[in-house]
């Protein structure tokens, strides 16, 4: 890697799903050519993926100027962006994905828009697909919307523009490259969704197992918590713990009611068995719930999920005198530019 001046940094993770090397990195340089900014590739193999290895060596003895990175075993596509990152050198960071997507010549259209936010996300449009695709993904996103708040279109396209910052206050791990714009609007980062076209050789041959499906659920769920309960652990397990010891509370009040009034024996009772075990479950979470407290007001201090926008602060002057001083002094000038009159004679 020569030691030029890099402002944009592309780094590119390449898993089980990716097209031949050498026609997608001249596609993507052409885009990136289209910037008139200075860049470098940083590819990062995600576990052993030896035909694209063989292909990204052949392209550096072709004079290619780039960074591979080989990573002992398939860590998932987020921590790959994140061992890209600590080798990136450019203010600007830009994703894109092993495989078609989007056209190569709309790359200056995400890099162009971070004139007006910190992280620019792709959404693929005019978008291919049938109605069962459209319907999953308006049913995802619409989930998404619904319990962070913050609205997207297209979480699953790869190609993204941040600025540095966005990636040095956020760390990935497992899937969560996905909800990376998601984080990045909590954390108080100007999230902006860019059209792109999508590319015409954009086909997922495969089909979506069931496990993926879960897997995505609870990706879903750890993003939610972060979202929403970082610092406030006690409303999440706190509420669920007060619904749970209620439920069982009257369970058992209505257990107890009916043998003292109704002399019902409380021998061979399932009820109060669920009840009971109802009511110290929900005590247990709502414990869990005061032990996280106890840890976020422990470690708060080390815990920053704000950004500052703007800090403005308006010197005093040497010159500038309190009220009172600015009226004697002017006065004091007054009396010594004042005429002197002359005794009569």
């Amino acid at each position: 890697m020569s030691n030029r001046s890099v402002e944009v940094s592309v780094i590119i993770p390449v898993g089980r799903r990716h097209v031949p090397m050498a026609a997608l990195h001249a596609e993507y340089r052409a885009g990136l050519d289209r910037t008139k900014r200075s860049y470098e590739f940083i590819y990062v193999l995600d576990g052993p993926q030896m035909d694209a290895a063989e292909a990204l060596r052949d392209l550096q003895r072709r004079g290619e100027d780039m960074t591979v990175i080989a990573l002992a075993r398939e860590f998932g596509e987020a921590t790959a962006l994140m061992a890209a990152f600590s080798h990136a050198r450019g203010e600007v960071v830009l994703t894109l994905p092993a495989y078609h997507q989007i056209e190569g010549s709309e790359i200056h259209r995400l890099v162009q828009s971070l004139a007006h936010c910190d992280l620019a996300v792709g959404r693929r449009w005019p978008r291919a697909g049938g109605r069962f695709e459209l319907l999953r993904r308006r049913a995802f996103h619409g989930f998404v919307s619904a319990v962070t708040g913050v609205r997207f279109s297209d979480l699953g396209c790869g190609a993204r523009a941040m600025r540095r910052r966005v990636l040095e206050e956020i760390t990935l791990y497992g899937d969560q490259h996905r909800f990376l714009a998601v984080l990045a609007a909590r954390q108080g980062f100007r999230v902006l969704e860019v059209d792109v076209r999508q590319s015409a050789r954009d086909r997922f041959e495969g089909e979506y197992r069931l496990r993926e499906y879960a897997h995505r659920m609870l990706d879903l769920l750890t993003v939610i918590f972060l979202v929403r309960f970082t610092k406030k652990p006690l409303r999440f397990f706190g509420m669920i713990g007060v619904l749970t010891w209620g439920c069982g509370a009257l369970v058992i009040l209505y257990l107890v009611a009916q043998r003292l009034f109704l002399s019902e024996p409380l021998a061979d009772r399932p009820a109060l068995l669920l009840a009971s075990l109802l009511a110290v479950l929900g005590l247990q979470l709502f414990a869990i719930g005061l032990l996280g407290e106890l840890i976020i007001f422990t470690h708060a201090r080390h815990i920053k999920d704000y950004q500052v926008e703007e800090v403005i602060q308006f010197a005093r002057t040497s010159s500038a005198r309190p009220p009172g001083e600015a009226a004697s002094h002017a006065a004091r000038e007054l009396v010594e530019d004042s005429p002197q009159l002359s005794p009569r004679a």
